[in-house]
């Protein structure tokens, strides 16, 4: 059942408080008796924002509805929803999203993601408030779910990760290689360094060659060298 906006329905949404401004009249116009059973409402986007459209997909008792995911996204298919978002009432008044709450948003995010539509909020709505799986942080831990996720889809995952750590342990290792490597060099280079000034403060004292290779326990040629090197 498609639901028609009125003059005074924003067109598109910004947040939250636009879909619930929205949604709150919506429930209202419906008689008492309607108002005691749950309804489930989609609302279809597209990527700006811009409402495409309103639909009623199930109306259930007074504590629950059934919900099919295809009925769901159809309309979203054929009108072309980029991003929508589901909408039900507690005729309780409760706010507190129920497990059957949870699990139909997890496999809706799943049906949606096959689909690519993004499911991007649930709000669970009464004549006087609202709560938003979104801003409760619900939402994203619900898209962090693997329960309805293909076997092969989480397979797929579980390789691509074990990959990913693979290679950024070998990068680790890689680094640490060449920093001791560096290290090394910097350790040798000051030690030749200090050799240098050495030899250079024996030589100004007038000690030999030979005597400067004993002290230093090198040969005469590496002395030498050094000796060279300075010439």
């Amino acid at each position: 059942m498609d639901i028609k906006l009125t003059k005074h329905d924003k067109r598109y949404i910004e947040g939250t408080d636009d879909v619930y401004s929205i949604m709150q009249r919506v429930l209202l116009r419906d008689n008492q008796i309607d108002q005691e059973k749950e309804h489930l409402w989609m609302i279809g986007m597209n990527q700006a924002g811009y409402i495409l459209y309103i639909e009623l997909i199930a109306l259930g008792s007074y504590k629950s509805v059934d919900v099919e995911p295809m009925n769901v996204f159809r309309v979203a298919v054929m009108k072309n929803a980029s991003r929508v978002i589901l909408v039900h009432n507690h005729p309780s008044g409760s706010l507190t999203p129920s497990e059957a709450d949870k699990d139909i948003t997890d496999r809706l995010i799943q049906v949606g993601r096959i689909l690519n539509i993004d499911l991007i909020d649930h709000l669970i709505i009464t004549p006087k408030s609202y709560i938003s799986f979104r801003s409760t942080k619900l939402m994203d831990e619900l898209e962090q779910s693997l329960k309805y996720v293909p076997t092969y889809q989480v397979i797929d995952m579980i390789r691509k990760e074990e990959k990913k750590i693979a290679k950024e342990k070998l990068a680790v290792e890689k680094d640490k290689t060449k920093t001791a490597q560096q290290k090394a060099k910097e350790i040798k280079e000051k030690a030749e360094t200090e050799k240098k000034i050495l030899i250079n403060a024996l030589l100004d004292k007038g000690v030999s060659v030979d005597d400067i290779a004993k002290i230093l326990g090198i040969t005469v040629k590496a002395v030498e060298r050094v000796v060279g090197k300075n010439a």
